[in-house]
């Protein structure tokens, strides 16, 4: 399992650990998704992501974690939604689309943990995922209902399936400083 020794856990008011991720897509047509070997669990797929740092935005913490676990860098597109598991965790996470412009050929978690990283189609990913990771898979299904255009917040319906509850999705445009 991964450690980081300085790590700093953060939390939000009400008491859910803060994490962002990123769907990383091979290219902008959205149909390969980069998926990356679990650190606690190498022969399971998951989505890269990991822990807020304090006083870090959401996006910078999604492009930080992806080039960790994945080495990969991209240009960071829209926020696909803010997903709340209250199961066992209670965690919040920050899932942005990033479309990978560069991927290095070893990185941070590829040597310390010998992590690893395959493209899926999204109906693969999907599959993979509900088998260990449903959080996860529910990030790609609602891929869809993030692409239609608004001109302000999109709310998505609260959903109980595995305890993950979709909060928003907002234009990328929204999320830039």
């Amino acid at each position: 399992m991964k450690f980081k020794p300085n790590q700093t856990r953060t939390y939000d008011r009400e008491g859910f650990k803060r994490r962002a991720a990123c769907l990383c897509f091979r290219n902008e047509r959205e149909d390969e998704v980069l998926l990356v070997s679990s650190s606690r669990n190498p022969d399971q797929w998951i989505v890269p992501g990991g822990g807020m740092e304090p006083e870090e935005e959401p996006c910078g913490a999604a492009v930080r974690e992806v080039f960790e676990e994945a080495g990969v860098k991209g240009k960071l597109g829209r926020l696909l939604g803010v997903f709340e598991q209250n199961q066992d965790r209670k965690h919040r996470t920050y899932v942005y689309v990033l479309t990978v412009t560069e991927a290095l050929d070893d990185w941070e978690d590829s040597v310390t943990i010998g992590r690893k990283r395959e493209w899926f189609s999204v109906d693969e990913a999907i599959k993979v995922l509900q088998i260990h990771k449903p959080v996860h898979a529910e990030y790609l299904r609602r891929l869809h209902i993030s692409r239609p255009p608004t001109n302000g917040n999109l709310l998505l319906p609260q959903q109980s399936a595995n305890n993950l509850t979709p909060l928003f999705s907002t234009p990328a445009s929204a999320t830039r400083r």
